[in-house]
């Protein structure tokens, strides 16, 4: 444990002492008059909390007071904090041309508060002013300092330079000598363009000297005079001057990689010109400071002098002020987020760390955080696990892990990140790409950005090679149906072969049957034929008697031409017909093999 301010110490400890020590060895001034017997005998109550008592305890609550000034902190590491800048010069032009109205409520004052703005919303960039008419000259140095900076640039006006014209050469030459640096310039000019045609000379000095010129247009196409302080209008061979943007300037911004942007009333042209700049400029580092980082103790002090005043200013009974402090100590509530000597064991703990001692400094930092709930310590807590390779223990402590502070935040998130990739799964990486994108969010960081390309490029890789392997199985699985399916389509050809010799054989027996039926057939149709003469006979006899005793009667013409199949038979027939049917129709439907390259379309 240490103290931040130990002056205290020096300047306040050794007057309160001197203070006490008199007052304590001072007597009640009764007992210049009164004997202690006597002052026993008057006193109304004996159970009381005695003077000496409550002046032992003011001094006690006085240094407790001071023990608080003093900041009793322990040390927690160190952070590195980078300070990074895109330089940006901002030119004014305060040529006459700027006192036109075309806005409100002139060009220059307009432009001026353009600048400001951006002061305003980009309070982490450097940045210097020029201010040029005919020649140009440098109001402010590169600067973090943005008061100064704004106040500087609000004293600029048209008659801070008395040459007249516009000379945007000059204005790149202060500019080359201003920023020293092989990185890119960042020039932003607030001009209405001048009267220059041709911007090659100067389009040609900007890529040269690797200057980008961003121009924020200020004015109208359609112009305005140019107003003196007087009330009346400059005025050139007799007619008054209409001073109009020059269009002309367009190219000058957009030939040397910068952005041309024509000014509006809100302020969305300013942030957008800033954006254009911060995306297209490399940040650089101009400083790096190593910040210790402390675990505040001071409230303890203050709070057990806070309850001591209680306890002195109150009417409880005689009790020893030794025996009051020992009591506050040993009554401390259990649910308490921390313990007075927690700094000791957070000691140990960071000892252990140090030491490689992961088992026990994850032992002592789980005990801190599971009895405070406190975000330093769950972070610690992770650390340990993941020296252990305890990567799910160590997700389970960072995600616990919620510091108010941004840099701590990303920090912690970027750690969450690393665990993630160590499990090496594609769900893995994913929240590993998550984490790292919202520790950047927090605070940019070069090794977080390469580590998140680096995991994007891996998971992209597991990705495709993961469809190559389905693709491979599907392969595998493609080929095994078509195996199957030959296999299936012999046993098809195996069992219509066998079908066709049963369905010979039924055939063979079907012809013998028949031609046996046939012969029978005839047998009977013959021995038919001739009752069917012989009954014919008889039957012309009979017509031939009738009509010689005059009878009419007409003769039966229904004679059966063919025998019908039985019921019997025609049932058996009609059974096989639908068995070789259902046989057929199933090679016929045979299942289609599902084409995985046939697109929807």
């Amino acid at each position: 444990m240490s103290f931040l301010h130990p002056e205290f110490f020096y300047y306040m400890l050794p007057p309160l002492l001197l203070l006490f020590t008199f007052i304590l060895r001072k007597k009640d001034f009764q007992a210049d008059f009164f004997s202690e017997e006597v002052m026993t005998k008057l006193r109304v109550g004996t159970n009381t909390l005695s003077l000496r008592g409550r002046n032992i305890l003011f001094a006690i609550i006085s240094v407790l007071i001071v023990i608080g000034l003093a900041e009793p902190v322990i040390k927690d590491g160190q952070v590195e904090v980078k300070s990074k800048s895109a330089d940006i010069v901002i030119a004014l032009d305060i040529s006459d041309s700027m006192l036109a109205e075309d806005v409100y409520p002139n060009r220059l004052k307009f432009a001026k508060e353009k600048a400001m703005e951006l002061l305003r919303i980009a309070p982490n960039e450097r940045i210097g002013i020029v201010a040029f008419a005919k020649n140009s000259y440098l109001v402010s140095p590169m600067s973090f300092d943005h008061d100064a900076v704004g106040f500087l640039f609000k004293q600029l006006s048209t008659d801070s330079i008395t040459e007249k014209g516009t000379n945007f050469l000059s204005l790149l030459n202060v500019v080359e000598s201003t920023i020293k640096t092989t990185h890119k310039k960042n020039l932003l000019i607030l001009s209405d363009g001048g009267d220059l045609g041709d911007f090659s000379a100067e389009i040609a000095y900007a890529k040269d000297k690797n200057i980008a010129v961003y121009i924020l247009a200020i004015g109208t196409k359609k112009g305005a005079p140019i107003k003196k302080e007087d009330g009346s209008f400059i005025t050139y061979k007799g007619e008054v001057i209409i001073s109009k943007l020059n269009a002309n300037i367009v190219n000058f911004s957009t030939a040397t990689g910068g952005v041309y942007i024509e000014s509006m009333k809100s302020s969305d042209d300013i942030k957008v010109m800033l954006h254009e700049i911060e995306s297209s400029s490399e940040k650089k580092e101009l400083k790096t400071e190593i910040i210790e980082k402390f675990i505040p103790l001071f409230h303890y002090p203050v709070g057990l002098a806070l309850f001591l005043l209680l306890v002195a200013m109150s009417s409880l009974q005689r009790v020893s002020p030794l025996m009051l402090i020992v009591v506050t100590l040993t009554t401390l509530p259990n649910e308490s987020k921390a313990g007075l000597l927690d700094f000791l064991d957070l000691k140990e703990a960071r000892k252990a760390y140090v030491d490689g001692n992961y088992t026990q400094a994850e032992k002592k930092y789980s005990q801190h955080a599971n009895d405070t709930n406190n975000s330093q310590s769950y972070y610690n807590l992770g650390n340990a696990f993941y020296k252990q390779n305890k990567y799910d223990e160590a997700i389970k402590a960072y995600q616990k892990t919620n510091f108010d502070n941004n840099m701590s935040q990303a920090k912690n998130k970027a750690n969450l990140g690393n665990t993630y990739v160590r499990q090496a799964k594609e769900k893995a990486l994913e929240n590993a790409i998550k984490s790292y994108e919202k520790s950047l969010q927090l605070s940019e960081n070069k090794e977080v950005r390469e580590n998140l390309e680096a995991v994007k490029k891996a998971l992209e890789e597991q990705k495709k090679e993961k469809e190559n392997k389905d693709e491979k199985n599907k392969d595998e699985k493609n080929n095994e149906d078509n195996e199957q399916n030959k296999k299936q389509d012999s046993n098809e050809q195996k069992n219509n072969d066998d079908s066709k010799e049963s369905q010979k054989e039924t055939t063979e027996n079907s012809e013998k049957k028949e031609s046996e039926e046939k012969k029978e057939e005839d047998s009977n149709d013959k021995e038919s034929d001739e009752q069917d003469k012989q009954g014919d006979k008889e039957k012309l006899e009979e017509i031939e008697k009738n009509k010689a005793d005059g009878e009419s009667h007409t003769p039966n013409t229904n004679i059966p031409q063919e025998e019908k199949m039985s019921d019997a038979e025609e049932k058996k027939w009609l059974n096989k017909l639908n068995r070789q049917q259902n046989t057929y129709m199933y090679k016929l439907n045979k299942p289609n093999q599902e084409n995985t390259d046939e697109k929807p379309w």
